[in-house]
């Protein structure tokens, strides 16, 4: 497979996911260039990860000719960053969300309808290893010939909408919201700054929703300081009527009168003495390989495997490929992430409408 050659727009935190896959893989992903505006930050970047800086994006075109362009900006900056591009007829692979608002994602949907841009979404979460994994296993028909409910609580807001669809098989279904906001004390852990070093009270801001698609239903539960606490962990379980997959233990019925279980486990390499390297190798369902990491010997986190297969889809579609993750899908998530806001500040059940992009 032939280098991916892509630049980004945005010098933000998002964008150091993209730098850090691509120094990790040199062979398959290269950062050909990147847009920063700060010419200060521009240079720490060129020092530190070797890659040229642009005030904007003409500066970045007259230069380079990447395979695509993501957009890894702030969620105002995006849809206008998203049309100059579209308008240089530039395929781009943009962060979540893909706009602000309801009223900025139909405005976008316009624009990007009327300069037929070649755009998608980098909604990683679904290609996350084990939520690859899951997905397979319902798709495979092992739980039941429908999926009749989700409860998630892996991760916020539009990412944890476009799971509840995959796993429920929704697509652009009407939907009821009933949520609320819970406030409890919590002892503060990790953030984005690192390890505590203090030790320190926080308020943790927990939010539960219920949404009801009819036949199917999904419980949605997730709190601000989840991805980072040590105390307060993920939870997954997904229901049919054969099976279902509580975390990463799978229960099914072979038969009526037969149950099966087995366990997820994660394959490592570089444990116990072992001198491959260190990375994820894969998931095994008993004793079959469910899951190979397509990224070996890379030493990246599962985040990045799975925005490294966003970069190798991305590079698919431009080449002519199916969509592997639309402006129609990110905009459906991010407007059933709305409301779930919605339900909480008027605090009563909210119920979504049909929106533009449902017709594609």
């Amino acid at each position: 497979m032939s280098q991916i050659d892509f630049a980004i727009v945005g010098g933000g935190w998002r964008s150091k996911f993209y730098l850090r896959i691509a120094r990790a893989l040199p062979a398959q992903f290269k950062v050909c260039g990147m847009v920063v505006r700060d010419e200060s930050k521009g240079q720490i970047i060129e020092n530190k990860w070797g890659v040229s800086t642009y005030r904007n994006i003409d500066q970045l075109l007259k230069e380079k000719s990447p395979d695509f362009v993501v957009v890894a900006v702030s969620w105002s900056a995006a849809p206008k960053i998203s049309i100059e591009l579209a308008k240089r007829k530039i395929a781009i692979l943009s962060e979540t969300p893909p706009a602000p608002d309801l009223e900025g994602l139909i405005e976008l949907y316009n624009l990007l309808q009327e300069y037929e841009a070649r755009y998608q979404v980098a909604e990683q979460y679904h290609l996350q290893p084990l939520h690859a994994v899951r997905i397979g296993i319902v798709d495979s028909g092992l739980l039941g010939d429908q999926i009749n409910q989700v409860q998630i609580s892996v991760c916020h807001d539009y990412h944890a909408i476009s799971l509840i669809r995959k796993f429920l098989g929704i697509k652009f279904e009407n939907v009821k919201i009933s949520a609320q906001k819970f406030e409890t004390p919590l002892i503060a852990g990790p953030d984005f700054e690192g390890n505590p070093e203090i030790k320190q009270e926080k308020i943790s801001e927990q939010t539960i929703a219920t949404l009801d698609f009819g036949d199917k239903m999904a419980l949605y539960d997730f709190s601000d300081d989840q991805y980072f606490s040590w105390i307060r962990d993920l939870r997954l379980l997904i229901r049919g009527e054969r099976g279902e997959i509580n975390n990463k233990r799978v229960k099914y019925l072979k038969d009526f009168k037969t149950p099966v279980e087995f366990d997820l486990k994660r394959m490592n390499a570089g444990e116990d003495g072992n001198l491959e390297g260190y990375y994820l190798k894969g998931i095994l369902a008993g004793k079959d390989w469910i899951y190979k990491n397509p990224f070996i010997p890379g030493r990246i986190t599962d985040d990045e495997i799975a925005i490294a297969s966003c970069l190798k889809k991305m590079s698919s579609f431009v080449e002519g490929g199916k969509r592997f993750y639309s402006f129609a899908e990110a905009a459906q998530d991010h407007y059933l992430s709305l409301l779930i806001k919605e339900s909480i500040d008027k605090n009563r059940t909210v119920e979504s409408r049909q929106q533009p992009w449902a017709e594609q």
